[in-house]
Parts: C-alpha cells; sequence; structure tokens
C-alpha cells in the first residue's frame, strides 16, 4: 500500500461526505488494483528508428517508402489534404474522419528526389522524404513549413504496445494554435500540453491544463502559408511547443519545434495546406461538417446546477418577462432528476415537467435537459436494468463491471465505442422527448469518476469494444465522449426526424462538431476566468468545431457587477450564450446585479436577437465551408504578424470585429485593426487599418467594430430580416452573404450574395445571381455615410 494515498484516503473521507467520501476512497483502490492486473507491466525497451531507405513502391497519390526497420505510405487526397502512416498504417479505422476516406490524387506522383530521396508534388504542397526518414512539407513554391525528424519506437522486449516520439521544425515566424480546448491559448507558447481529456475537478483557471476536449490537432500559422497537421491517434501523449526566433544567436534564425510523445497507437498524420479558410474547409471535408444548430439555440439560454423545482424555473422565466430581456432556453442540471439517475424525473419536485416545457415553449423558451454518462448501479433503475440486458457496460480484464462514483453514487458506464450500445441509449432519449426537452447537453462525459486520489476517470485497464476490434480505456478515453455525442445525435435524428438535434457535449475529440457543440466546463469566476473563456471559443473553433461559448460569469464564485456585465457583454457575441453556474455560486440573472447591469444587460441582449439572421448565416456557412463564427483577428491576412499575436480581439465572421473588455475598471481598450476601413457601430465614427486604435469602452457597451462594405443580415424592428449596410469606401465594392432560415428542419437554403457599391452620392445594393444583379427582397439600411 503506497502511503501517499492511505493518507489522501483519509482526509477525503474526512472532508467528504462520509458515504460518498467512503466510495471515492473505494473506487480509487479498485481502480489501482484493476490495472496492476489488467494492464501489462511495461519491462525492457528497444528503441528503434526507420532507418536507410531501401525501396519504393509508387501508387495512386503517391506511394510506399519501404526504410530497413519501417515503411512510410504517403497519399495525397483529391482534397488536397496529404496522409502520411508509419509500419503499414492505414487512414482507416479512425474516429476522426466522417465517412470514407477522400480518394487518391492520381495527379500525385512519387518520384525521385536529390540525395536518394523521394518526393510527392501536389497542388497545394510538395512533400519530400529523406534516406533516412524525415518528411518535409513545402509550399508549391518551395518554401518549407514542416519538417518532421525519423520517428522513435520504443518497443517492449516481450512484446506489447510501442509508445513512440515524433519532433518536427517549423518556419521561425511560425506560431501555434489549436490543441482542443486550451485556457492559455488562443496562442499557444512554449510548454508542453497534454492529450487526455481531463475533469480538473475544479473551477480552472488559464495556467490549468489539460482540460476536457484535447485534440492531437495543431494549426501553425507562417509568413509562407498556414498549415494543420493532425495525429490521427487518441493515445495518451504530451505535445511540446516552442517557438521560434528570426535572426537569434549570431544572425541567424532559429526554428520553432514541436515533439509528441504518445503512448500506443498508430503513427499516421493528415496534413493540409493554404489558408486558414482553405485550411479549414479541407480538415472538415475529411472530420465531417459540423452539425447546425436549431435557430433558438442561437439565441440566449440560462442555466444552473440548483434550480430545484418547477415553481423556481417559472420564476425565473417571469424574471426574464416582466423585465423585457430576451430568452430562448432554460437548462434543467442534475437536480431536477430523482436522486441524480440519469433519465429520470424528481416528480416531487418536478410534478408537471410536460406541462412545464409546454408553456415555456408557448412563450418561445425551449427546456433542454442535462445527460450524464454514467449510470447508477442499482437493480430497480430502469436504465441499468435494461443496460444490464444489453450488454452494454464497459467490463474489467476479468470480465466484471467497471464502477465508478458519481454524484448518483456507484455507477457503470456504457460503452459507446460499440454500435448496439450506441443505438441503445440514443433510444433512451425518447423519455426525454417524452418529458418536453427539446435539447441536451451531456456532461462527465471524459468519462469521470470520483476517486480519492490517482485519476478521475476509469480504469486503464477497462475494455471497450472499438468497434469490435477491441481494446482497453488507453485508447478509447479521449473518444468516449465522441460516441456518447454519435450515440444522442444518430437516436435523435431517428425519434424526431424533422428537427435539427441540439447537443453540447462537455468532452469530445477531432470530428465531434458532426454531432453538435461545447461549452467551456467549469470556468472559474474571475477576471482571469473571462479571459480564458474568449481562448477556449476560438482555439476550438480553429480544431473544427465552431459552436461553443464559456458559463457566463464564471461556474464558481460570485462575480462583481462589473465582471458579470463585461462576461456578459462578451457573450452575447459568441456562438453558445449561456449563463450559468454551481449551485454553491451566486445567481445570474441579470437583475440580481442591480438596475444598471439589467440596463446594460437588456442592450446586448436585444442586439444579440438583432443579429440572429447573421448567425444563423454564419451557422450555415461553418456547416458548407468549416469557417468558424469567432475567428482571429489574423483570419484573412495570417501574414499580417502583428494580428498573430492579438488575443483579446476577434471577428464574427467576416464583417464584425469584437473586442470585449477583459481588464477589470477599463473604460478604454486598445484594438488592433486588419486593413482596411471599420467603423464603430455605435458611433459611426471610422478608422483605417492596420493600426491600433483606442476606443471608448464604458460599462454600456463593448467595442464592436463593422467592416467597410458589410452587407450583414440582422433583425428589423418589425422582427423581418434586413441588410444592415456599411458604406465601402469610394472606389471600393463590398458584400456580403445570407443565408435566410429561422426553423429548426433539415431545408438547405439558397446562400445569397450581394454586393455594395457607391453609384454617384448613393450606396445600393444589388443581389448577385445566376440571373445577374437585381434588387434585393428585403429593405436595406446604409450606415457609415457621414464619412468622407
Amino acid at each position: 500500500m503506497n502511503g501517499r494515498d492511505l493518507v489522501r484516503s483519509v482526509k477525503v473521507v474526512g472532508s467528504a461526505g462520509a458515504a460518498q467520501g467512503l466510495r471515492t476512497v473505494r473506487a480509487a483502490w479498485r481502480r489501482k488494483r484493476a490495472d496492476a492486473v489488467g494492464l501489462p507491466q511495461r519491462g525492457a525497451e528497444r528503441a528503434r528508428v526507420p532507418g536507410p531507405v531501401r525501396g519504393v513502391e509508387p501508387g495512386s497519390g503517391g506511394g510506399v517508402v519501404r526504410f530497413a526497420r519501417s515503411e512510410l505510405r504517403i497519399t495525397v487526397a483529391v482534397n488536397g489534404a496529404v496522409f502520411w502512416g508509419w509500419d503499414g498504417a492505414e487512414p482507416e479505422p479512425s474516429y476522426a474522419l466522417a465517412g470514407r476516406c477522400p480518394e487518391p490524387d492520381p495527379r500525385a506522383v512519387l518520384e525521385p528526389d536529390k540525395d536518394g530521396g523521394w518526393r510527392v508534388v501536389a497542388e497545394r504542397a510538395t512533400v519530400v522524404v529523406s534516406r533516412h526518414g524525415a518528411v518535409e512539407v513545402l509550399t508549391p513554391g518551395g518554401v518549407m513549413l514542416r519538417r518532421d525528424l525519423p520517428p522513435r519506437w520504443w518497443e517492449p522486449v516481450d512484446g506489447g504496445t510501442a509508445r513512440w516520439m515524433q519532433r518536427s521544425e517549423v518556419a521561425a515566424d511560425a506560431r501555434f494554435f489549436g490543441l482542443g480546448g486550451r485556457a492559455a491559448g488562443p496562442r499557444l507558447r512554449e510548454g508542453t500540453y497534454r492529450l487526455w481529456n481531463t475533469d480538473p475537478g475544479r473551477a480552472f483557471v488559464p495556467g490549468d491544463d489539460p482540460l476536457y476536449i484535447t485534440m492531437p490537432v495543431q494549426l501553425v500559422v507562417a509568413d509562407a502559408a498556414t498549415h494543420l497537421v493532425f495525429h490521427d491517434t487518441s493515445w495518451d501523449g504530451v505535445v511540446s511547443l516552442r517557438e521560434g526566433e528570426e535572426g537569434a544567436g549570431s544572425g541567424h534564425d532559429r526554428t520553432g519545434s514541436c515533439e509528441l510523445r504518445v503512448d500506443g497507437g498508430p503513427l499516421r498524420c493528415w496534413v493540409m495546406v493554404g489558408t486558414p479558410a482553405r485550411v479549414l474547409h479541407t480538415w472538415v471535408s475529411l472530420t465531417g461538417a459540423p452539425a447546425l444548430p436549431p435557430a433558438w439555440a442561437l439565441g440566449h439560454h440560462h442555466a444552473r446546477w440548483g434550480f430545484g423545482s418547477e415553481r423556481e424555473v417559472r420564476r425565473v422565466v417571469a424574471g426574464y418577462q416582466e423585465r423585457g430581456l430576451p430568452l430562448d432556453a432554460v437548462h434543467l442540471d442534475i437536480d431536477h432528476y430523482d436522486a441524480h439517475q440519469v433519465f429520470t424525473v424528481d416528480r416531487e419536485q418536478f410534478p408537471k415537467l410536460p406541462e412545464l416545457a409546454e408553456d415555456l415553449r408557448r412563450d418561445g423558451v425551449r427546456l433542454v435537459s442535462i445527460v450524464n454518462a454514467a449510470v447508477r448501479a442499482e437493480r430497480g433503475n430502469g436504465v441499468y436494468d435494461s443496460g444490464v440486458a444489453e450488454d452494454a457496460f464497459v467490463r474489467d480484464a476479468s470480465g466484471r463491471l467497471v464502477r465508478g462514483v458519481v454524484w448518483t453514487g456507484e455507477s457503470v458506464y456504457p460503452d459507446f465505442t460499440h454500435a448496439r450500445v450506441r443505438r441503445w441509449w440514443g433510444g433512451l432519449y425518447e423519455e426525454r422527448l417524452a418529458q418536453g426537452f427539446a435539447g441536451f447537453w451531456h456532461d462527465m462525459n471524459e468519462p469521470m469518476s470520483f476517486t480519492a486520489f490517482g485519476e478521475s476517470t476509469l480504469p486503464r485497464s477497462a475494455r471497450h469494444s472499438l468497434e469490435e476490434r477491441g481494446g482497453d480505456h488507453r485508447e478509447a478515453h479521449n473518444v468516449y465522449a465522441l460516441g456518447m455525442a454519435r450515440a444522442g445525435f444518430e437516436g435523435l435524428r431517428q425519434l424526431v426526424p424533422q428537427e435539427r438535434p441540439f447537443i453540447l457535449s462537455r468532452s469530445g475529440w477531432a470530428g465531434m462538431q458532426r454531432y453538435g457543440g461545447t461549452w467551456s466546463g467549469d470556468v472559474a469566476t474571475g477576471w482571469p476566468g473571462l479571459r480564458a473563456s474568449l481562448s477556449l471559443v476560438l482555439g476550438l473553433g480553429l480544431c473544427g468545431v465552431p459552436y461553443s461559448g464559456p458559463d457566463v460569469g464564471g461556474f464558481d464564485g460570485s462575480p462583481s457587477p462589473e465582471l458579470y456585465l463585461r462576461w456578459f457583454q462578451l457573450g452575447a457575441y459568441l456562438p453558445l450564450f449561456r449563463t450559468h453556474a454551481s449551485s454553491r455560486a451566486g445567481r445570474r440573472e441579470p437583475w440580481t446585479f442591480g438596475d444598471d447591469v439589467v440596463e446594460h444587460a437588456r442592450v446586448a441582449l436585444v442586439e444579440r436577437r438583432r443579429l440572429l439572421p447573421y448567425f444563423m448565416t454564419l451557422a450555415h456557412l461553418a456547416r458548407r465551408t468549416g469557417a468558424p463564427y469567432v475567428r482571429p483577428v489574423w483570419w484573412g491576412t495570417p501574414e499580417d504578424r502583428a494580428l498573430r499575436d492579438c488575443e483579446d480581439a476577434f471577428l464574427l465572421g467576416d464583417s464584425l470585429l469584437v473586442a470585449p473588455v477583459l481588464d477589470h475598471g477599463a473604460d478604454r481598450r486598445a484594438v488592433q485593426l486588419p486593413r482596411g476601413r471599420w467603423y464603430d457601430t455605435v458611433t459611426e465614427e471610422a478608422y483605417e487599418g492596420p493600426a491600433q486604435v483606442l476606443i471608448d469602452a464604458p460599462l454600456s457597451r463593448i467595442p464592436v467594430l463593422a467592416r467597410a462594405g458589410a452587407v450583414v443580415p440582422v433583425r428589423g424592428s418589425d422582427g423581418e430580416l434586413e441588410l444592415e449596410v456599411w458604406a465601402p469606401a469610394r472606389g471600393r465594392v463590398g458584400g456580403g452573404l445570407v443565408v435566410p432560415d429561422t426553423g429548426d428542419g433539415w431545408d438547405e437554403p439558397e446562400v445569397e450574395r450581394y454586393v455594395a457599391r457607391w453609384e454617384g452620392r448613393q450606396v445600393v445594393v444589388r443581389r448577385d445571381g445566376e440571373g445577374g444583379l437585381s434588387e434585393p427582397a428585403y429593405p436595406v439600411r446604409v450606415r457609415g455615410l457621414r464619412t468622407p
């Protein structure tokens, strides 16, 4: 027995409730014993590198390069993405890819290169393989973007899973982004980042890592081009990054570097090269189009762990209505369950839940239910009994059900890596729909298990189907929540085929955008937590997950009126706009912070509602192109190095630049502008970029600027769609896209294109269609005319 673990066990029992404390101690010891018995003991290892090249086998889109101790398969797909896999690794099977792997590009040919190496020349990139196994990615003009040194494996002498390491070099000016949801971003500076989905067990701040969603997805921005690299393995690993320096040392550049170490799985990756927009478009063509949220999900959501009763829910909704504050959804946390058991209802506190849901819907408010991953292990619990009959739950190496501890007590966990289990789980949402719920948020699905010591998840030795290939939790952990999201999404498609599902998932992996979005998890209340909120949304968007947002106000604690208001103002411009807090935290209704906050919050809510047609357009464009709603300010001009360092503002689509206030006491702030003319949307004052400008930011608002020439779809005073047009600079033409959609169904509205130009002394807007230019079908309001 480890003495440190024994001490921690005693402390947990003393600090937690006695029964729950004992459960977490037992769970920790069970987990430790299970891994001691069920995991192979790592003994002597031998290191291996590819060795010298021995020959090649050309094929469609590339071919195979054989080395003395390994082989490398390279394929360029028709969408421009480059795949390579070592030791015979193929693109499939993969949890990240959507559907079948794209066809190889027949124009890409494997041919000899200098010094005994080989290369594949494609339209968007050239891949060069040295005679010892280094792999370089170059632009079509020959500029090096990435150089992967020969990989190294450490293989157990007596057989088993090999761990591996890949070192890479990037350009000196390159900057790193991505790796999932990181509180320290969005730009990832020098440091080590773990690839293991983790509930930190408390409210997190920017220094905490890892968090709920980790992905081996890097977006690397450099002068020559942007590239995305995805190492397709779900095993635990770490990424160590170091930014380069230009002119370091004796006048020489120091390249940036990345070192990836992974405990197992295939060594295979995809690389995409181009502009940020092209790279993200290629990425989602591989991993799946982002799910389209129903129109109501783009409004304002209010949640709390601790509403407690139907009466309290009605009281909160009435508070919004009495003050004229728009509200579109209310989320119920685990306190509406019967003893915290998933797919149940506390009949005493919520005796008429379907009636409540119907009353709210008549007022335009949807009800959203939490859905936890774990199931209470108790006979008589309908979900548990049906899951046992279905053989749905994760087992250990000895065939016994793996048990963990969550809020409901001793629990078991569905194996979402099995198609049969996903179908069973998806069918359970019928009970939620019967209660009147319109949407769902998946929680505790890292998966989480409370333990007195050690990792707060399932034993690594726990067995999983992995689509009937077989394996353990070391491989299944990071894709567990992805499987749960798929189960919910596909189940809802069957149960309510006419409606777009609404699913949020706290945890996830590459490709999770196919099934829905996510939220920040338990971000700490405080100014650092506010800043982390923006980092998470930006970083996830660059990994292909465009729909996300924070707990406005932070999950814990009681924000000051100023902090709450600044968080609220930021949330109004993020894809998911949701207030939420712990039962132990202060309230999050705007009126609890005073009359001034109510008035300023009303302005933010009314503006969000006015911009709903724009948000809906961005949602459709994200689905079709992969471009996130929320983009770094360098999105359109990644070669602008000053913009790459800007982390406190963002673009909302192509048309708006939002500069939230992230510091206590600030009533002005500096804003870094991309090139072009930008209008303050309140004063209509014009600014010319690229430049840094100072803009007033009173408590009543945060700076929002519109790009000159932008055509923005908004909701007019009569509730109908209208076009808000910002005057282009003289001699220039502007424009914008509109996707008219106010529903929840599966129709694919046409993308409408508009152009704006000066004609004499007027700004004229025309729709650009197949038949040429025509008058728009919506009212047009031109702004920014005061500027010469």
